[in-house]
């Protein structure tokens, strides 16, 4: 096993992952979808709607509770799933904000592909990314 695969192991058994079905239950519920892809990504591939744009290098200062550069409409308490193209920088998205002060971040397993091929709802993309 490489080292990246050992990492990514111990951050996803601290995680409750998501399936796109308990992702798409989880936003009616009031959870707050990030997605981190790039925008290219974003814009070739779609977008989930209402999800949050938000790059990877943005993401702890737009998502630090007590932070002055943070997005509103969230707190502590709130469920944050994060969206990338397939399932795995997401999972060390999702760690990163639990050490952040959010216990209730998870990612999407499988990514925006596995919600596109389930049939839930997208976008053409392209949104600007909050920055």
């Amino acid at each position: 096993m490489s080292r990246i695969d050992e990492i990514l192991a111990e951050a996803r058994s601290h995680l409750d992952r998501v399936s796109p079905e308990q992702a798409d239950l989880l936003r009616a519920r009031g959870a707050l979808l990030v997605d981190i892809r790039p925008e290219v990504n974003r814009r070739t591939e779609g977008e989930i709607p209402g999800a949050i744009p938000i790059e990877r290098i943005h993401l702890e200062w737009r998502l630090d509770p007590h932070g002055e550069h943070r997005i509103p409409g969230f707190t502590e308490a709130t469920t944050i799933i994060v969206v990338c193209n397939e399932g795995y920088s997401s999972s060390l998205a999702a760690r990163d904000l639990q050490r952040l002060g959010l216990p209730h971040a998870t990612d999407l397993i499988g990514g925006y592909r596995a919600w596109y091929k389930s049939g839930r709802p997208t976008k053409k993309g392209g949104s600007p990314a909050v920055g």
